[in-house]
């Protein structure tokens, strides 16, 4: 349990002393208290939202034709949800060591995404899964990051933030980019005349490559993490030690009430069921929203999916930048966009190969362009190891551009016609 003092050992688990709650077990009016309060104004605000949950799940049983409104409800319920996935994921990641507990709380957070992943893929939406794989990516890389950016150039004149972080993860990205694209530059490079291949052929030889590249993008992802917790955690954990000295709100976070390790545990377990009966309303009625109401899959898969499943992730990195933890909110940001990239999307091909599902990675040619631009960006604006506003307002300002882009983008015929076919074949 977490009822020791100063980071010291109690029973099989050492809890640090930024993560000591000085309680054991669990105080239900602590919990609410500290739960309510969550870990920045951003945070607390979005509590606020929480009575759209038990409407989003009302609406889902009794509004059989709304399909705008239950979407609409599901949509704005995930985010309190998620948002409270991150911050029992925070509050759990505290009292671990710097660099476990940055991948715990990054790991916990992508939750939501890969929740929204096996759903989807349930209901055999692949074109959503894949655009929402890159949308994700763009959302972490352009739109948070930019944001992280923006937040930390508006109290000081430059951000500086450490090469352990920015390089690696900038070699990653654009490794990862590489591999989820071979796929599609493989599958858009034969010309079936010329090779006398049939479009079935084609397909096959795609999926088994994606096969390939989804096992070699795992093995990687182990790696990299194998990089961060044993042979140089050394590095991280210094430079994450120096975040933490310059924090602006420390003296605040550290008298800060916590949750026990129980309440974290307890928190989680309901914030994923709510995140999961959440998700399967809103999967739910994706295709009518399509169909119906001219929103096309591209924009649905590239932008609004990522967009609230990475909710909670995004206002903790904004909070730790506006608090002068650059280094902790580029973790974030680069952390969530590899794990996305090398273990998330590598994930749903090789379930989706064991269910026997033709899910490949064959992106649409302008959603790949995006990620490989966004990569070059992105990699380019960490180069110098700083940052200020200005390159903030810039990366949101592409994010916008690839989202209005999205927006106009046409549904393709092949996954317009397998909606039609879930919508007619729908219900509960």
């Amino acid at each position: 349990m977490d009822g020791t003092t100063g980071g010291r050992r109690s029973g099989f688990v050492r809890v640090r002393e930024a993560g000591e709650s000085g309680r054991r077990g669990i105080h239900p009016l602590h919990f609410f208290k500290i739960t309510w309060k969550s870990s920045s104004y951003m945070s607390r605000a979005v509590n606020i939202l929480w009575p759209f949950v038990p409407a989003a799940i009302a609406a889902h049983y009794t509004m059989e034709e709304r399909y705008v409104t239950k979407f609409s409800l599901a949509y704005v319920a995930m985010i309190p949800c998620a948002n409270l996935v991150g911050f029992a994921g925070q509050e759990l990641a505290r009292k671990m060591p710097h660099m476990l507990g940055v991948l715990t709380e990054t790991t916990l957070g992508s939750i939501v995404e890969v929740i929204l992943f096996m759903l989807l893929l349930v209901k055999s939406e692949y074109y959503v899964i894949r655009a929402a794989i890159l949308g994700s990516i763009l959302a972490n890389m352009l739109l948070c990051l930019g944001l992280c950016f923006f937040a930390a150039g508006l109290r000081r004149e430059e951000a500086t933030f450490d090469g352990a972080i920015s390089e690696v993860g900038t070699g990653l990205l654009l490794m990862a980019g590489l591999g989820l694209a071979i796929p599609t530059f493989f599958q858009n490079s034969i010309n079936r005349a010329e090779f006398g291949l049939t479009a079935e052929q084609v397909n096959a030889k795609t999926l088994s490559l994606s096969h390939r590249v989804a096992v070699i993008l795992l093995i990687c992802y182990v790696v990299y993490v194998w990089f961060q917790m044993r042979t140089h955690h050394g590095i991280y954990d210094a430079v994450f030690e120096s975040d933490e000295k310059r924090d602006a709100d420390g003296h605040k976070d550290h008298a800060k009430a916590k949750l026990t390790l129980t309440e974290c545990i307890v928190a989680l377990t309901i914030a994923i069921a709510l995140v999961t009966f959440i998700a399967i309303a809103l999967v739910h009625d994706i295709p009518y929203i399509v169909v119906q109401h001219g929103i096309s899959d591209p924009f649905m898969g590239l932008i609004l999916v990522p967009l609230v499943e990475k909710a909670a992730e995004h206002l903790t990195a904004i909070d730790e930048a506006w608090d002068n933890q650059i280094n902790f909110a580029l973790s974030h940001c680069i952390g969530a966009t590899i794990q996305t990239a090398m273990l998330n999307a590598p994930l749903v091909v090789i379930v989706a190969w064991g269910l026997g599902k033709p899910m490949d990675l064959s992106f649409e040619l302008f959603d790949i362009s995006m990620l490989i631009l966004g990569i070059i960006t992105v990699g380019n604006f960490l180069r110098d190891q700083k940052s200020d506003y200005l390159e903030g307002f810039l990366c949101v300002a592409t994010y916008l551009a690839i989202a209005f882009a999205a927006y106009y983008f046409p549904t393709p015929p092949e996954a317009l016609e397998h909606l039609i076919s879930s919508e007619t074949g729908g219900g509960h």
